[in-house]
């Protein structure tokens, strides 16, 4: 399975707003250099994870996106559920317009189950538990002296 380019711009944008800190507004700018994606795209991303609940937007001079409640605890499958579109993962026109098999063909029903086993295995991948910020920097190790025996 693939996902379309809208979906992954709106999951890395929401992925960068959950590792933000708490209620930290970023500017449309901002996102879009830290998702490396250019300015339009992620405006459309920010626009529709704001239609679906998932981002607040803050007009005015010192505005900006952060995440919602919401998008905090949604997970990557519902999302892309949200996302898709599409109604057929395969194109099963034909010239004519009318497919062959149309009223034997099981592939629509199996791509269907497929898409679905897809975005129902991410539905464990909640955003928040996803985009949590790591530690940068150094890495303390230690070193256990071994005994000799």
């Amino acid at each position: 399975m693939r996902i379309n380019a809208f979906s992954d711009v709106c999951l890395r944008v929401v992925m960068l707003l959950a590792a933000a800190p708490e209620g930290e507004l970023l500017t449309s700018r901002t996102i879009s250099d830290g998702v490396a994606t250019p300015y339009n795209h992620v405006s459309k991303a920010v626009a529709r994870l704001r239609e679906l609940g998932l981002v607040e937007a803050v007009r005015g001079r010192f505005g900006g996106v952060r995440i919602s409640a919401q998008g905090r605890t949604a997970s990557v499958g519902s999302l892309l559920r949200q996302l898709d579109t599409r109604t057929d993962l395969a194109d099963c026109e034909t010239p004519d317009g009318k497919c062959p098999l149309h009223e034997g063909c099981g592939l629509r029903f199996a791509l269907r189950r497929a898409r679905e086993a897809f975005y129902a295995e991410l539905d464990g991948a909640v955003i928040s538990v996803l985009s949590q910020r790591r530690p940068s920097g150094p890495v303390p190790v230690s070193l256990g002296v071994r005994a000799l025996s």
